[in-house]
């Protein structure tokens, strides 16, 4: 059994793996022979009631397409699915989630709409995230809303529909030759929010140029200083990092210290430089722990210079069609 997913299960013999993977009454498993793989269906078929469903295509809804050069996982059919349930299949593509010049807030003057349809057009959203990190922060912008949803909220949530028409086959890309170093990303918007003006930290985790994990989230206090900001999203991205080197010990991988990138010099400074701690009280303790790993040798924090920010422009053309080829180019220009 995993030391941290309990759900995970592995068996070694004979220099041959046998991972397995238990959701609800579902059964994932893969491993390096087809002898020892064939042994473990024909023993669960004895013990339990159950049907063997061949190589993995389709899980959760989730499509999965595997070949020697990779694999990759997307969510056409669902997508497709949720167009035809709201009525929008036959509506305007857009290229883009939303607008950058956006001005989002409660809109406490517009007019209401069905908080049902509402509810269920986030919660559609929401599950398609798993595939879809591109249009993660627009929908957990609009979810911010729920309770009260106006004819603007609505209208961006429409907007996330009109660009799924465009880009309904787009997912994720897993390369059988990337490389299995872990690092992680982070980065905060400073004050974002119009209403209680927290910032929202961003971060992704990477294992060599593959996307395994992502998240979007407002942060629990109003941060002071575009430093407190991008020091609180990078202290979360740090928790992700150790929580997945923990997970992929036991699969026999091992790391030293774990590259965060941040594009925030003083958060790097906050993080390796204990005397700039005196300024610095204002920031909740329970993120000091970054600076803690950081001497630790578990990080290495790393400043990303503006020069190398993200052009996301320069990649959406490469990522829209939505096959193997374009979107590994995509993701090479997106990490480059």
């Amino acid at each position: 059994m995993g030391s941290i997913d309990k759900t995970l299960f592995l068996l070694s013999r004979g220099g041959d793996t046998l991972i397995v993977q238990i959701y609800v009454d579902d059964i994932i498993f893969g491993g390096s022979s087809h002898a020892l793989l064939s042994s473990f269906a024909e023993q669960m078929s004895r013990e339990f009631e159950m049907s063997l469903m061949g190589e993995l295509q389709f899980f959760l809804g989730l499509q999965i397409k595997q070949g020697l050069e990779g694999t990759f996982i997307h969510q056409a059919k669902y997508t497709r699915d949720i167009l035809k349930k709201f009525n929008m299949g036959d509506s305007k593509p857009m290229t883009t989630p939303m607008s950058t010049n956006m001005v989002f807030d409660a809109d406490g003057d517009g007019k209401a709409v069905d908080q049902k349809e509402f509810r269920g057009m986030i919660g559609s959203l929401l599950y398609l995230t798993a595939t879809r990190p591109d249009i993660q922060f627009a929908v957990c912008l609009c979810a911010r809303y729920q309770a009260s949803p106006r004819t603007s909220h609505h209208q961006a949530v429409k907007r996330i529909f009109r660009y799924l028409k465009f880009t309904p086959e787009l997912g994720l890309w897993y390369s059988s030759g990337s490389s299995l170093s872990l690092r992680g990303l982070s980065d905060a918007d400073h004050a974002g929010c119009r209403i209680d003006r927290k910032s929202t930290s961003g971060t992704c985790q990477l294992l060599g140029t593959s996307l395994v994990s992502w998240s979007p989230r407002k942060q629990a206090s109003v941060a002071l200083s575009t430093t407190e900001a991008e020091y609180v999203a990078a202290a979360r991205c740090c928790s992700q990092l150790l929580w997945m080197k923990a997970t992929l010990s036991d699969f026999g991988l091992r790391f030293g210290r774990i590259s965060l990138l941040v594009d925030s010099t003083s958060t790097s400074s906050v993080a390796k430089n204990p005397v700039l701690h005196s300024r610095t009280k204002h920031i909740d303790v329970r993120f000091h722990f970054l600076r803690d790993h950081y001497e630790k040798g578990d990080i290495e924090l790393i400043h990303v210079v503006s020069a190398n920010q993200l052009q996301v422009e320069g990649v959406d053309n490469a990522l829209i069609k939505g096959d193997i080829e374009s979107q590994w180019t995509g993701l090479n220009a997106l990490l480059m």
